[in-house]
């Protein structure tokens, strides 16, 4: 059984995922084990029974598993401190709802409290990024896009849209970039708000 366990280990996480998403049940059994205590450990150190800790990890792997069958899930962190951040969520949401909740959550390691905000943070922003470029409108949008994620010239982009140099096509990707910062702040700045206002 050990041996079986240290050559699960040193498999990389992108590997990991991949063999998750074609429902592998070895490794999700592995990776169950694997991170089962520090779940545990955090719900029954912050007044939860062991019971209550083992369903707060079902949900936590539940959840994980829904968001791996997500196309444009990517995940920006460890699955430790993916899961942590879940589970921790789920008890805080419980702890509240319950009038338990004294203000300190005890993290089970020092390290995930830091990873897990650093995480949540980056999650954020992203889905501030998301909003504001859906927000954009054309033809702002797929400039950015095409300028940022597909590393297109500005030559193409200038062909692409019909501007009749490259200067102009400059501009009009200046003035988008310009929107795009404005409106990704209003949405950070949103989230943070209803964030703090959920803690």
């Amino acid at each position: 059984m050990s041996k079986a366990m240290k050559q699960v280990e040193p498999v990389p996480e992108s590997e990991i995922i991949q063999r998750l998403k074609n429902k592998d049940e070895v490794v999700l059994k592995t990776l169950y084990k694997k991170h089962y205590q520090v779940i545990v450990g955090l719900v029954v150190n912050n007044g939860g029974s062991l019971q209550e800790a083992k369903d707060i990890y079902q949900d936590t792997i539940i959840i994980f598993l829904d968001k791996l069958k997500e196309p444009d899930f990517e995940l920006n962190c460890s699955i430790k401190t993916f899961l942590y951040s879940v589970g921790r969520r789920i008890w805080l949401e419980q702890l509240r709802h319950k009038n338990k909740f004294n203000g300190v959550l005890q993290d089970t390691d020092e390290f995930i409290a830091l990873d897990v905000d650093d995480a949540l943070e980056k999650e954020s922003q992203f889905k501030a990024m998301h909003l504001a470029l859906e927000s954009l409108g054309e033809p702002c949008r797929s400039i950015m896009k095409d300028f940022y994620l597909q590393n297109q010239s500005m030559d193409d982009i200038a062909n692409k849209f019909g501007y009749t140099n490259t200067d102009n096509a400059k501009n009009q990707k200046y003035k988008c970039l310009k929107r795009l910062k404005k409106l990704f702040f209003g949405a950070y700045n949103n989230a943070e708000t209803i964030n703090n206002e959920e803690s």
